[in-house]
């Protein structure tokens, strides 16, 4: 098996991976140290499928060699590429210049073990590991955790963040967090690497999930206060969910436990998600792979195959909840894998309605899904949910619906809302353009640019019946092995398409690809018009303007990240000595002003990951002001923009290779000696005005 070790940087400098390897395996799996999924036309993968090589075996029989040339850290996984260490040499635009949205000193790139923000901003820490959520549930005590105590705190590791307002109560939302993965090394002292014992196991699967927690708004300030009470939910990887659309009652979802196939317990590698208008909560099971034990041991050659394709093999196994329960080994129930990477749906303001699992929305590591609402024409009410499927060389999905929106928030209007994504056509994107030279440079024509189309790949009809448009497979296995159905309608592959959202000011929709050190490398896909760089450390972010419920779009390339003295570098244009340096884009929002943000994951050019202001329009479209930089080791999660405040989710502060619970990194938020605990934060104005005006 080839093992990417990305040693040197395109102009041959040493280079490092700015996330560590600990990150890499806990989160993902090491994804991005293995051959991609998405290699099903390449005989070594098949060769790789077949005999089950031991990746761990590899990475062992590597090290030699990576301590020869220097001990240099080998490509991480969601923070995949190397780190320049070239510093930037930009100067960013003063407040006075820049867009409404964008008046603020931009932050210096930097490497402190805090959270840094502009001058003339405040901060608060809302809510943090442990606290609790539930009424009932003990303060928090690291040293002393149980399951039944995690099960009622905030979890670990939060990403999505979300505000939605409590019906009939001003100044109160639901704050909804996505609590993606546990790194138990960081969570337990003492943690023996492999060997959890059944607490600590089933501490982290309590740990996991989704949280929903009513907050208050503090007048005068940006601040929230949590409020412990009756509204607020937990989900863990434990709570029961329903699973609708083709994949229910299949064949591929039945399980001892479950012989209908419609009930799944947990939800768990819950990256980022998205709002409904209707006033729900959309989640994207990602990373679900390195949940399960004993791939190797499915001996049926085409469930196999499947379970390749999605990545699963026994070292992807990190968290070993297989011991202790039998539904995460696949030797026992192989069916178990089929009933995550769907897109969750929670309403918060039913907290005894169960959450529903969506398969007409398809099954992939989904990032999130975010919706567009056709506001006018023949299709007015017409719903339209975007995702992105983050692994190298995988997809960009769309699904249309066929019920249109009932506006308002009544009990009529929510009923009806709550099966909008049950019943439409599920697309997947083919993009089309001039290719570049590999160099990541211009095109003769002055942009990255270019044409799509979207293939249909299934359609679910209103009484449940559904149709595949996938020659030889079944709308259940379209909905279940969605990445086996684009693979046959020639799909794009992309550079992992993270987070999409559609701009709710002008309609066109973004993607950020955050990278992917394996395009162009020896057997993997070369260089497109919309990945236009080999070995992608920095990633790039695509702008489409998309035919919403039609099947065509045109694209531009917004950013081509990166260095901005580096020729292989683009700003929409903008003069690139006056931006702040941007690198591995990876969650997006936007404010009120219709300008775009985005927070970063793996910053490849030896500073803090952060959340950037991008403009869009104008004279000044591609300008890019950095607002604030995450603690050491951290990772920029979120984030939610408002006029009011800015709020972002810190996910695994201090998660350094060669330290751990024992040997804390970082002391971030509580500080003195304390552990860090990943946390969502609040900024604003100190004047109380409003965000970046």
């Amino acid at each position: 098996m080839r093992i990417q070790l990305p040693l040197f940087t395109s102009d041959g400098r040493a280079g490092r991976s700015s996330r560590a390897h600990v990150t890499c395996r806990y989160k993902c799996g090491d994804a991005c140290r293995t051959v991609p999924g998405n290699s099903s036309d390449n005989a070594y993968f098949r060769e790789v499928v077949r005999s089950q090589v031991s990746r761990r075996s590899v990475l062992k029989s590597s090290v030699g060699t990576v301590l020869a040339l220097g001990a240099i850290t080998a490509s991480a996984a969601c923070g995949d590429g190397e780190a320049s260490e070239l510093g930037w040499s930009s100067t960013a635009p003063s407040p006075g210049d820049a867009l409404p949205g964008m008046k603020f000193t931009a932050v210096t790139p930097n490497t402190e073990d805090a959270l840094v923000i502009p001058e003339g901003y405040r901060q608060q820490v809302v809510i943090r590991w442990g606290d609790p959520v539930l009424p009932g549930a003990p303060e928090f005590d690291v040293a002393n955790q149980t399951p039944e105590a995690q099960a009622g705190q905030f979890g670990f590791n939060n990403d999505f963040a979300g505000l939605i307002p409590v019906d009939g109560v001003p100044g109160h939302f639901y704050l909804v967090a996505n609590l993606e993965y546990p790194t138990e090394p960081f969570m337990f002292t003492g943690y023996r690497e492999g060997e959890p014992t059944e607490q600590q196991a089933r501490i982290a699967m309590a740990a996991v999930g989704i949280a929903v927690v009513e907050v208050e708004a503090a007048r005068g300030s940006g601040a929230l206060k949590p409020v412990v009470g009756p509204r607020n939910q937990r989900l863990t990887a434990s709570s029961p969910f329903r699973l609708t659309g083709p994949a229910a009652g299949s064949e591929f979802v039945r399980t001892s436990a479950d012989p209908a196939g419609t009930t799944v317990l947990g939800t768990f590698a819950n990256c980022s998600g998205g709002l409904t208008p209707w006033g729900t909560m959309l989640s994207g099971e990602e990373n679900f792979n390195n949940y399960f034990a004993n791939a190797s041991k499915v001996t049926d050659q085409k469930a196999a195959e499947r379970l390749a394709r999605y990545s699963f093999d026994d070292d992807s196994d990190e968290h070993h909840w297989g011991r202790f329960d039998k539904r995460f080994d696949l030797a026992v129930e192989p069916n178990e894998a089929n009933r995550f990477g769907y897109i969750v749906e929670v309403d918060p303001h039913d907290p005894k309605a169960v959450p529903v699992k969506h398969s007409s929305l398809g099954r992939c590591k989904h990032e999130s899904a975010n919706i567009h609402v056709v506001d006018s024409g023949p299709d007015e009410g017409t719903v339209v949910a975007y995702s992105g499927d983050d692994e190298k060389f995988e997809y960009i999905y769309k699904f249309v619906s066929s019920r249109r929106i009932k506006s308002g928030l009544s009990k009529t209007a929510r009923e009806h809302n709550l099966r909008i994504l049950d019943e439409g056509t599920l697309y997947v994107a083919t993009f089309y353009g001039d290719s570049p030279d590999g160099s990541g440079r211009l095109p003769a024509s002055g942009r990255f640019a270019g044409r799509g189309s979207w293939k249909p790949l299934l359609t679910t009809e209103a009484d449940g019946s559904a149709r595949s448009h996938v020659p030889g497979m079944s709308p259940a296995e379209v909905a279940v092995f969605t990445r086996l159905a684009a693979d046959a309608v020639g799909a794009t592959k992309m550079d992992r398409p993270e987070d999409i959202e559609p701009n709710p000011t002008t309609g066109k929709v973004y993607c950020a690809l955050t990278n992917n050190s394996d395009r162009g490398t020896d057997g993997k896909p070369g260089i497109d018009a919309v990945n236009p760089r080999t070995e992608n450390k920095s990633g790039q972010v695509i702008e489409i303007t998309d035919d919403h419920t039609g099947t065509e779009f045109t694209w531009e390339l917004l950013l081509v990240c990166g260095d901005p003295a580096a020729a292989d570098t683009y700003y929409g244009g903008f003069d690139k000595t006056r931006v702040s340096p941007i690198s591995c884009p990876d969650n997006l929002a936007f404010d009120p002003h219709g300008n775009l943000w985005i927070s970063t994951d793996g910053n490849a050019l030896g500073s803090n990951d952060g959340l950037f202001a991008v403009a869009l329009e104008g004279d000044r479209r591609g300008e890019t002001k950095q607002f604030l930089t995450v603690p050491v080791g951290a990772e920029t999660c979120g984030p939610v923009i408002s006029g009011d405040r800015v709020l972002v989710a810190v996910q695994h502060p201090g998660e350094l290779d060669d330290h751990s619970a024992d040997n804390p990194a970082s002391h971030w938020p509580d500080g003195g000696n304390s552990r860090p605990r990943p946390a969502v934060v609040a900024v604003w104005r100190e004047d109380g005005k409003a965000i970046g005006v």
